[in-house]
């Protein structure tokens, strides 16, 4: 098989790990192909979107995730080392407000499925990190929401003592966010 799975987590988040061939040239790695992938995951997806991101040190993106239209998610990194993190904000799901996280990095070759409903983000480690993702929905900004990534209620551990400042770098609306309750409040309202 071509890709394991190392973990299942909240009721759909995946840990996947590709074959890597390597020798003193270099390695190979087929970081998706769709047959291998529904076999070992009983996933049929279509992906529309393939994303990529580099930043530096200390950058956390998120928590996004968008309100109509969700994207589930296949991530990796192909530069540099991230701690990844994905909520489960689906209101009928039994692990809904709960969290994962994994380091995912360009040495160790893992990767991450979020299905639709996940809020996700990352915090760089490294110097800096090139964030590759693959999206079952476009992007759409005005849909486009993020949760608070200090949020006491989800109490993350983001290792900020692992950066230069142990601050995060973080984008207005990041910094503005809601919490995760007002967060599924208004989801509930909404729906």
């Amino acid at each position: 098989m071509a890709i394991e799975i190392l973990s299942n987590q909240l009721n759909g988040v995946l840990l996947l790990k590709s074959k890597v061939f390597g020798d003193a040239r270099g390695f190979f790695q087929e970081s998706f192909n769709r047959r291998d992938f529904e076999t070992a995951t009983g996933l049929n997806v279509d992906f529309v979107q393939d994303n990529h991101s580099r930043s530096v040190q200390g950058v956390l993106r998120g928590l996004h995730f968008q309100i109509e239209k969700p994207q589930g998610k296949l991530v990796r990194v192909v530069s540099g080392e991230v701690l990844d993190v994905a909520v489960d904000i689906r209101p009928r799901s039994p692990t809904c407000g709960q969290w994962v996280a994994h380091r995912l990095s360009a040495e160790n070759h893992l990767q991450m499925w979020l299905p639709p409903g996940f809020a996700h983000g990352f915090l760089v480690l490294s110097e800096s990190a090139d964030f590759l993702y693959k999206t079952t929905e476009y992007w759409y900004p005005e849909l486009e929401r993020s949760i608070l990534w200090s949020d006491p209620n989800l109490n993350i551990p983001w290792p900020l003592a692992e950066i230069k400042n142990q601050e995060p770098i973080l984008a207005a609306k990041d910094a503005q966010a809601a919490g995760l309750r007002e967060i599924l409040a208004s989801m509930a309202n909404a729906g």
